[in-house]
């Protein structure tokens, strides 16, 4: 296709796009990351967010790519503070051990809790640090970024290959009616002193109930809302939210409301990660659907994806 500038252009700003650019581009790839929104603004910049299969399939190729992102998050977080990778001590509600062993083996120490969950040291991640961090080793590998959107099809993208790390609106790019919101709302507070992050037992239903410590904030958690768009904070929602967190730790009722966040997870019934033939000769790859745990498969999903692209 005549009139290409690059070997590779990204789409997509969120974890899954920086992740996928980077491995690209210090694999000797040109790559140029085109996002709609900065990083700050993508779904990814609300979430939590702790490693874990929440909320993806299909399980066994979920496996393999979690495991890969363990490995790079443990050696992260052993780095220093920069990337904004933490390896922090939790409690997982309603969790056995043999679940926790199901998605990493022997590689994570795991205890019984007395509220009939485990204990378990996961990686937790400051998702607008670690966005940032992303994006600086991405350029320091040579890449560039630019705002900027693209119509159905990607028509734009003028690159031989184009990754596509749309997440949510790859609906209505590739088309694709199979990935779909799954709302989730955050509320931010002051920390009061927890050093430790907690999942408490999941009943089924939309209100989930987790906090997830970062220095001085705590988020707070959550909701799970199918197939609903609204980004708007629902104030019942936040004070549900605080009323729950609070009843597993009282000195969260007091802390002062920092933020609220809402984001929309991009779910499907299973991870697309392949490769298409465009008409037009270019090759289109596409990694996105990957729901609450696009933190939890980032690695893997981005090493297969770069695999796809001949990097």
């Amino acid at each position: 296709m005549g009139g290409q500038r690059d070997d590779v252009i990204v789409v997509g700003g969120g974890v899954i796009g920086l992740t996928t650019a980077v491995v690209l581009a210090e694999r000797g790839r040109r790559v140029r990351l085109w996002t709609r929104d900065a990083a700050g603004r993508t779904t990814s910049a609300v979430a939590g967010a702790l490693w874990w299969p929440y909320r993806i399939e299909p399980a066994a190729a979920v496996h393999g790519w979690a495991l890969r992102s363990l490995t790079v998050y443990e050696t992260l977080a052993a780095g220093g503070a920069g990337s904004g990778v933490r390896m922090v001590e939790g409690v997982l509600g309603a969790t056995g051990p043999d679940e926790v062993r199901g998605w990493a083996g022997d590689r994570l120490a795991v205890r019984a809790d007395g509220a009939g969950g485990i204990r378990v040291r996961l990686p937790l991640i400051d998702m607008r640090a670690h966005l940032g961090w992303l994006r600086e080793r991405l350029i320091a590998a040579g890449g560039t970024v630019e705002e900027r959107s693209v119509s159905p099809g990607f028509p734009e993208a003028d690159a031989a290959v184009v990754v596509n790390c749309t997440g949510l609106a790859a609906r209505e790019l590739v088309p694709d009616p199979a990935v779909r919101p799954v709302r989730g709302q955050l509320v931010v507070v002051e920390n009061p002193g927890l050093e430790t992050w907690m999942v408490a037992a999941d009943d089924g239903g939309p209100a989930k109930t987790y906090f997830f410590p970062h220095g001085d904030r705590l988020l707070l958690g959550g909701t799970a809302e199918d197939d609903v768009w609204s980004t708007a904070p629902d104030p019942a929602v936040a004070e549900g939210i605080v009323r729950r967190c609070a009843a597993l730790r009282p000195e969260i009722a007091g802390a002062r409301v920092l933020e609220h966040r809402v984001g929309l997870r991009p779910v499907r019934d299973a991870v697309r990660l392949a490769p298409e033939r465009l008409a037009d000769g270019r090759l289109l790859v596409h990694n996105y659907g990957h729901g609450g745990a696009g933190v939890t498969v980032a690695w893997g999903c981005a090493e297969e994806a770069a695999g796809w692209c001949g990097g």
